[in-house]
């Protein structure tokens, strides 16, 4: 009997956390550390966007095949498969803008046609893309993939902001911050889907983060705070391990 209840309560959750305000800040903190870490590496270091690819990229396949096989919600490999999606996403991006010469606009472009085909494909697969619904290998596959190319895609958008937008890096937080709360105001007063509002929501918190990110380490002369990327990134690792133990973390509730 109780072997049977477990297993059923076990099938009621969905293997994402439940979107709460703290998710959103871990969210936000976690983004901003993928900034600042993948810069770390690419840049300070030296080791180039291909390297720096490779080097987020492995452990975030291996994160995900195992977020697939686990059979609940783990707080620590759901977050850390988030950070490891951000890291290899701001590299990624950084290469497309960057080393294949077709700019933050066109970046920005090219990749979000590709978090909408995944949702496209993962609806046409799937019947949803709610996150109340990743339970199950084929959706969590959907579910990390969008998320890869979401996190690709906000930091592009935060670079054509700061940078091509002239719009510096507080200025560009200033507009996705801004954003976010619009989208807030429209999840409490009105009816609009809510998958489409955590989609657009997920989007907008990774720009907010690589404008963050940028602001916390670039020099004072480019309009930073000049903490530097290994100080920053340090910083945002305690803030980030400091929220994971002060805020609680479940499982969302699936379909």
């Amino acid at each position: 009997m109780t072997t049977d209840k477990t297993t059923a309560m076990s099938e009621a959750l969905s293997k994402v956390p439940a979107v709460t305000l703290g998710f959103w800040a871990i969210k936000i903190l976690a983004t901003t550390l993928g900034e600042t870490g993948a810069d770390l590496v690419t840049q300070q270091y030296g080791e180039g966007y291909l390297i720096g690819i490779a080097l987020f990229c492995v452990p975030l396949v291996l994160l995900v095949v195992a977020q697939i096989r686990a059979r609940q919600f783990h707080p620590l490999l759901y977050w850390a498969t988030i950070l490891a999606s951000t890291t290899a996403g701001t590299a990624l991006a950084d290469f497309f803008d960057r080393d294949l010469g077709i700019g933050y606009a066109g970046g920005s472009a090219a990749l979000l046609a590709c978090v909408l085909a995944s949702l496209a494909a993962w609806r046409w697969v799937m019947g949803t893309v709610s996150v109340a619904s990743v339970s199950e290998p084929r959706a969590e596959a959907f579910y990390w993939l969008t998320i890869t190319f979401s996190q690709t895609l906000g930091t592009a958008l935060g670079d054509w902001a700061a940078d091509d937008g002239g719009l510096g890096y507080l200025g560009g937080a200033a507009v996705f911050g801004g954003l976010l709360l619009v989208l807030a105001l429209i999840y409490w007063r009105t009816a609009v889907s809510r998958v489409a509002l955590f989609w657009a929501a997920f989007i907008l918190t990774r720009p907010l983060g690589a404008t963050v990110g940028d602001f916390l380490d670039k020099p004072h002369a480019k309009g930073g705070l000049d903490l530097g990327r290994d100080w920053a990134t340090a910083v945002l690792v305690v803030a980030i391990g400091l929220a994971l133990w002060l805020v609680p973390q479940r499982a969302g509730k699936a379909h």
